[in-house]
């Protein structure tokens, strides 16, 4: 169950969530230093133009925007957070690590991440499992940001992104 939903001023879908039991071992795996007691997780997903399964350069291109705006948007609020003293993170989608806290090797499950605290179906595409959004199947870019900052002061920092990104 979500804490928070919103939209950003672009169109990118996110929900707060305290950790769950059924991740947190994943979690502490590319974390190993987290308080997952304090730890929020927020998932984002926008709207992608095409079906991401699909390969070629406009899927590429399209990706690399999606990866622009979730990188621009989750560095920002991560700033925020960490100038106020808070531990945050985030994840690179193309590559699954951590941009924050690079000590750590391991991959965070994106679409299993998102299936569990969204309850969102999957499917399988090849060798990879794809997440299917309710409303925009599988053309969503998933991705996601952590923090063991307190919700109002995570929904601040999201707020005076939004506000600065919109004006």
């Amino acid at each position: 169950m979500a804490l928070h939903e919103g939209v950003t001023p672009t169109g990118m879908e996110y929900s707060i969530h305290d950790c769950p039991l059924r991740i947190k071992d994943e979690i502490l795996t590319v974390f190993p230093k987290v308080d997952v007691s304090k730890l929020l997780i927020v998932p984002t997903c926008q709207h992608a133009a095409m079906d991401l399964v699909q390969v070629g350069e406009p899927v590429d291109v399209e990706k690399d925007k999606l990866l622009e705006q979730f990188m621009d948007w989750s560095k920002a609020v991560c700033d925020i957070l960490a100038a106020e003293g808070h531990w945050v993170d985030y994840i690179d989608p193309c590559s699954g690590l951590p941009m924050v806290h690079k000590e750590c090797n391991s991959v965070y499950p994106e679409v299993e991440g998102l299936s569990v605290l969204k309850g969102y179906k999957t499917a399988n595409a090849g060798c990879c499992k794809v997440l299917l959004h309710p409303k925009w199947g599988s053309a969503v870019y998933p991705a996601t940001m952590f923090t063991c900052a307190p919700l109002d002061t995570l929904l601040a920092a999201i707020k005076q992104v939004s506000d600065s990104s919109s004006s």
